[in-house]
Order: C-alpha cells, then structure tokens, then sequence
C-alpha cells in the first residue's frame, strides 16, 4: 500500500511568440481497481478556457485553449493517488476460450497491428513458438514479455514517439513505449487481446515516506484474460503499488500526455519535469 504525489510539469517555450494553442492533455490518473485517486488537477499558464472528458478508452481528457500571445505555456498536473494492488489472478482463460467471438469481437481494438505495434517476423515468429508450447494464453502472454525484456535493451534516446516497433526491434534498443509496442504485437500476433497502458512509477522499490525523487512517465502493457492482466516487460515486473495507471488505448497514439497545435512562432521548445512523492 502506498500513497503516492505526483507533479507532472510541462513548459513550451517559443521563439517570438506562439498566438494560439488547442490541446488535449491526457495526466489524470484514474481510479480504478488497485489505485484510487485522491486529488488531480490540471493548471495552465497562461489561463485558458478548459473544459474535460472521458475518451472512448475511458481515460480522463482536459482539453485547452489559450488564446493570448504568449511566450511560454506551462501545464502542471498534480495527482495523489492510493495504490493498493491485488496480486495477480491464475490463469482463466484456454485458447479455445480466445477463440470465442464474445472475446475476439469485444477486444477487436486490441487485436489490431498499426504501424506501432505491427511485429517483425522474428517476433511472430517466436510468438507463434511460445503459443505451441504454452498450455493457457496467459502463460505465453508472460513469455512474451520475458522475450521482449530479454532482447531489447533499454537505452533512452535510441527512438522517439513515433517509432515503429519493427524499428526499435533492429537495432535492439528503445525506452519503456517501444518494449510495450513490441510486447502488445507479440501477444496480438497469438490472438490475446492487449493494450497499452501509460502512467507513472515511482523509480524506488524501497521509497522513503517524504521524499521526492525524480520520475518519468512510464508504459506498460495489459492483456485480456476473463480481466485485465498487468505486466511491465521494461522491468519484467507485475505492476505493484508504485505504479500509476494514467490511460488505456491501443498503442502510444491513444494515451499521448499532451497533444495540440498552435500558430504563431515556427520554432519551439519542451521541458519535461515528472516529480514523485511518496506520502504513505
């Protein structure tokens, strides 16, 4: 059990000045089984008109305006958030289960292979190798993400948002989003319905009460076995109290923390700041 503070600071800075800007920000966590928010909000400089949503995926959307010429644009998203999770379910579901439409065509957004996702053929086929030799889905669902973990090194740098997973696959190195991309086409090459997940986690298995440490948002990946089974194949860990579900959505594309255009300056700027507390 934990209670965890977190302070999420984005600043754009612009050469000459950006007259307008339209955004979607995607950074209130979401309450949950295993985690229940106790306090989030969204803070634009300068002051905007805003407004929220839930998207189709169910993740809680602020959108924005600023309409004043501006120089820089902060966003702040502050979150206390208590986690509290489970330990995972045994497997439920068999092959012949993922078979059934009541599944295939329920999930059918998590079955799919985008440009992100798609596998490279070395990763078919070794998904095809683990789904012979593994008795239930989620068995070769773990082995994948241990086969993922294993292969591909986490070197921050080596890509960008928009990198394809057959990409980050050759040259063997990515961040946490390319490892999620390649566990989810794994698992959807083998029929297992999955998806993406982003959030946050507390870098520190031992975190002091009090102390605040450098984050990062983070991403992970869940698969459909009769519920959503978590696993984080960066760290090739089961998701436990330090981890804070954000969003859902089919890949990276679904869960982007901030998204929008402006008009004015060409050239712009972006810091990111991930600030996290553990309260309890």
């Amino acid at each position: 059990m934990m209670q965890l503070r977190i302070v999420h600071t984005t600043v754009f800075s612009y050469e000459g000045k950006a007259l307008a800007s339209y955004n979607q920000a995607r950074m209130t966590p979401l309450t949950a089984p295993g985690q229940i928010v106790v306090h989030t909000r969204v803070q634009v400089s300068p002051t905007p008109w805003s407004a929220s949503y839930r998207d189709y995926f169910g993740t809680e959307v602020t959108t924005f305006e600023v309409l004043d010429p501006h120089d820089t644009m902060t966003i702040t998203a502050t979150s206390t958030v208590h986690t509290e999770r489970a330990p995972a379910p045994l497997p439920a579901l068999s092959w012949e289960d993922l078979s059934d439409p009541g599944i295939s065509d329920r999930w059918t957004e998590y079955l799919e292979l985008p440009d992100l996702v798609a596998p490279p053929e070395e990763v078919v086929a070794q998904a095809r190798e683990l789904a012979a030799s593994s008795s239930r889905p989620a068995e070769a669902a773990r082995a994948m993400c241990e086969f993922v973990h294993r292969e591909v090194s986490y070197i921050p740098g080596t890509t960008i948002t928009t990198t394809p997973a057959a990409e980050a696959w050759e040259q063997r190195a990515g961040v946490c989003q390319d490892m999620a991309h390649l566990a989810l086409g794994g698992l959807r090459s083998m029929g297992i319905p999955a998806r993406y997940v982003s959030g946050y986690l507390h870098p520190l298995a031992d975190a002091a009460i009090g102390e605040t440490v450098a984050g990062e948002s983070h991403a992970w990946i869940e698969w459909w076995d009769d519920g959503w089974h978590a696993y984080d194949p960066t760290n090739d860990l089961e998701p436990g109290d330090r981890w804070v579900v954000v969003a859902t959505g089919r890949d990276y594309l679904d869960v982007r923390p901030l998204h929008g255009i402006y008009s004015g300056s060409a050239t712009s700027s972006m810091r990111v700041q991930v600030d996290i507390t553990r309260l309890a």
